[in-house]
């Protein structure tokens, strides 16, 4: 025989008369190696509150009221009370009350009986519909750790993101400053580029000096050596011309033609005035005197 603990099967009864008559009908009845059930206890009480602190944690309890109105509301009360305090609430339909004490006490035996097998027919349709709360519990469970594995995955991905967008913020806030940087260069740049332009028009309005070599150009214009190139440059700075420079063996001019044209005067003058620079020095310096006596 299994070695478990025995089924615990507890009775309420309505009176300690009642009590009696049950225990004298369990006599000679081998619930334990039938059924390997124990009837631990038989509880006389109409108080839901007692019962439940007395069969409390029972497998099987059975409620045997009257079966008149205020034995079924009795035992509706016991039901209600005790249902989650014990593995399962049965009721016995015996038909106690004043005439008990006649009744056949194999009646309640087989009462008792068809009461505790109802129970166990019970259980194992509980049992069915365990078995499947049991699978259903199973696929559910299954379902969380895919769940689970999901969610885990989605958290490593999240955090991947999370890191992504970090670096990309960073990445952001660089190019930003760079951009911010490259709008201060474009604005410097620009304003560089109005005044290189202001002053581009600035020298294309103006007379712009070309340089030509004195020698060169005389030799040019008139196929001969200059060989006063001394009094050339004196007769200039003299009468300093409009636009013209002379030194150092240049002639400066706003262009080629105009340099000509001051040579071909200068020219001019050497020919009409042949006499020494020294000469032409006095001259010059007595033109200014009289000038200046002039002037005052």
């Amino acid at each position: 025989m299994d070695m478990r603990n025995p089924i615990d099967v507890r009775i309420i009864v309505e009176g300690a008369s009642d009590v009696e008559n049950v225990s004298r009908a369990l006599q000679n009845i081998a619930l334990g190696a039938e059924y390997h059930i124990t009837i631990s206890s038989i509880v006389p009480t109409t108080s839901p509150e007692i019962a439940k602190k007395a069969v409390g944690g029972a497998d099987i309890v059975l409620i045997a009221t009257d079966v008149d109105a205020p034995g079924r509301e009795l035992a509706e009360k016991f039901q209600k009370t005790l249902r989650g305090e014990v593995g399962h609430v049965e009721r016995m339909k015996l038909p106690f009350g004043h005439d008990v004490e006649y009744i056949d006490p194999a009646i309640i035996r087989r009462e008792i009986k068809n009461a505790i097998i109802r129970s166990g027919l019970i259980a194992i349709a509980n049992i069915n519909r365990f078995q499947d709360v049991k699978d259903k519990l199973r696929r559910s469970e299954d379902t969380i750790k895919e769940i689970q594995k999901e969610n885990e995955e989605l958290l490593l991905l999240n955090e991947k993101l999370v890191s992504q967008n970090q670096e990309l913020s960073s990445s952001q806030e660089l190019l930003e400053s760079k951009l911010k940087s490259l709008k201060e260069e474009f604005k410097v740049l620009k304003q560089k580029y109005a005044d290189t332009k202001n002053k581009h028009s600035m020298l294309l309005n103006k007379n712009l000096f070309e340089t030509f070599p004195i020698q060169k150009l005389w030799k040019e214009e008139f196929n001969e050596d200059l060989t006063v190139e001394e009094q050339v440059i004196f007769i200039t700075s003299e009468f300093k011309p409009d636009n013209i420079l002379m030194g150092q063996g240049y002639i400066a001019a706003p262009s080629k033609k105009e340099a000509t044209e001051w040579l071909k005067v200068i020219r001019t003058v050497l020919i009409f005035y042949d006499s020494k620079l020294e000469d032409l020095k006095e001259e010059m310096e007595e033109d200014k005197l009289s000038l200046h006596l002039l002037k005052e």
